[in-house]
């Protein structure tokens, strides 16, 4: 993942508040050593050593975020995938399954993963459920700035406040028990691949999503790069809780159900 984790806590005693963010951050921690392909320790790099017909043992935080990403996968129609990056090296993408529980198996090609796309979201989601146990419901979590998930509003306000783009840019969002995250080419370039094709997004410079979880408007954001319109309309069809927000000649055009 790699990247910069915030917490933000309503309505809790100064104290309490600090212990229970410490928690959070302690779960992001935990997540990044088993999740990252930038950890050598990690289960995501011990997959890339996997022979075809090997398997491997997963830790059950990697287990679920592959099968949530599997299931993204197919409710993208094959725009958004952990593999999209070897795809844009190689003919053909690797091929693998979940078998069994905390099982992954390598059926073909080398299972370069990326969770860069569902990873930070997925630790947002879990940080969230550490904060439950705390009995901390009013928060907002940030995860380097383009993935953000909130619980409970603050006090006497309808939601915490979330711009699309930079602090402070409009349109502006009261964000509560949902999650807003995006995706785009101005920070790291051309990054973002169509795992369909292997050629880098040129659908559109910027799109955002929201959904009720963090790793699935992660997920959702990125497909929305490389999608058209048509496929978007598609994917978001029979999904009310489900908004794209498309950034296109300095102009926003929003897809899906109305607020």
């Amino acid at each position: 993942m790699a990247t910069l984790f915030q917490v933000r806590l309503a309505g809790e005693e100064a104290a309490y508040a600090a212990q229970a963010a410490r928690a959070a951050f302690a779960e992001a921690d935990r997540l990044e050593n088993l999740l990252s392909r930038f950890r050598e320790s990690s289960d995501i790099s011990a997959a890339a050593g996997l022979q075809p017909g090997e398997t491997l043992r997963l830790s059950e935080p990697a287990f679920a975020c592959l099968t949530l990403a599997r299931e993204l996968e197919l409710a993208t129609e094959g725009a958004f995938s952990v593999s999209a990056a070897a795809r844009a090296t190689r003919p053909e993408p690797p091929r693998w399954s979940l078998p069994a529980p905390f099982t992954l198996r390598c059926e073909a090609g080398r299972l370069v993963f990326d969770l860069g796309a569902i990873g930070k979201g997925f630790a947002l989601d879990r940080m969230a459920r550490e904060l439950a146990e705390w009995g901390c419901p009013a928060y907002l979590l940030i995860a380097g700035g383009s993935s953000i998930l909130a619980g409970d509003p603050p006090p006497d306000l309808p939601g915490w406040a979330a711009g699309l783009g930079e602090d402070h840019s409009e349109p502006r969002h009261w964000l509560r028990h949902g999650s807003l995250s995006g995706s785009g080419t101005a920070v790291h370039g051309r990054h973002i691949y169509d795992p369909r094709t292997g050629r880098p997004a040129q659908q559109r410079p910027r799109a955002w999503a929201l959904a009720p979880e963090a790793a699935v408007s992660d997920a959702l954001s990125t497909a929305c790069m490389v999608l058209t319109e048509a496929e978007i309309a598609r994917v978001l069809a029979g999904r009310k809780e489900w908004r794209v927000f498309l950034h296109e000649d300095g102009n926003w055009r929003v897809l899906g159900a109305p607020e």
